[in-house]
């Protein structure tokens, strides 16, 4: 996909990879982004960042579990500023606890955001870019979307999940000329995970790269994209030995 002169939604897009592939895009040359998160200050701070490249920027703070809202701001959106040709669900929350420990709020909070909300906001674009047969559709899941690991189970459901929506929906949608994909980049240093346990001898990538890497291969055809050797190395051991890989996290694990 081209993206030069396109109009983008980037959810979840006030901190983090969110924020990062924001940037990446405006740098590429989008001509506009509509940026959605929940916490305004934040978005506004990232639209000056976007605004000085010279490119439009439409902030919208909103909670993607309140769904009713949700498809009011985007179709207002759609109305004023035109098609969307490019979404990108970031917008996720991740929790870390053994399962024995983990509390009901937190897994209904991962369900709500990392499912539920890419639902709202996916099912409410696709049905216009049918309309105009054109569209990109970015589903960020996670290396855990394919490796599951000890501490965060929940977390790695909502991400095997995203995979199996994804994969559906690129079959249902390819007659629109609408190309679905998925990104999966292993453990990225943001804010989100910082307070976590860290995993044993997993390095950690900067979002500016895992952006990079996602832009650099949005024109081609790949169903999912990973990002860093450590993901390419986890995906073929569970290929080829996955009780191996198991045994190795469960040695990594915090």
């Amino acid at each position: 996909m081209n993206i030069q002169g396109k109009t983008a939604l980037v959810t979840g897009a006030s901190r983090g990879i969110g924020r990062e592939i924001a940037l990446e895009l405006a740098r590429r040359g989008v001509k506009r982004l509509l940026l959605l998160a929940r916490n305004h200050q934040r978005l506004a701070e990232v639209a000056i960042e976007i605004e000085a490249m010279g490119v439009e920027v439409v902030t919208l703070a909103l909670d993607l579990t309140q769904s009713v809202e949700v498809n009011i701001s985007l179709a207002q959106a759609w109305r004023d500023y035109g098609p969307i040709h490019l979404l990108v669900n970031c917008a996720g929350v991740a929790h870390q606890a053994p399962f024995l420990q983990s509390q009901l709020p937190q897994v209904q909070e991962e369900i709500n955001v990392n499912l539920i909300g890419m639902y709202t906001v996916t099912r409410l674009i696709a049905r216009r870019m049918v309309t105009q047969r054109e569209g990109r559709i970015v589903n960020v899941s996670s290396l855990m979307g394919k490796v599951a690991a000890p501490t965060m189970a929940t977390y790695s459901a909502t991400k095997f999940a995203i995979l199996g929506f994804t994969q559906a929906l690129r079959g249902e949608l390819a007659a629109y000329n609408i190309r679905v994909m998925a990104l999966l980049p292993s453990l990225t240093d943001t804010d989100m995970v910082r307070e976590f346990q860290w995993f044993r001898w997993v390095v950690p990538m900067t979002p500016k790269k895992v952006a990079q890497a996602l832009v650099a291969k949005l024109h081609k055809e790949s169903p999912e994209i990973l990002v860093g050797w450590q993901s390419y190395l986890a995906v073929w051991c569970n290929r080829i030995a996955p009780m191996l890989l198991e045994r190795i996290l469960l040695m990594a694990a915090p």
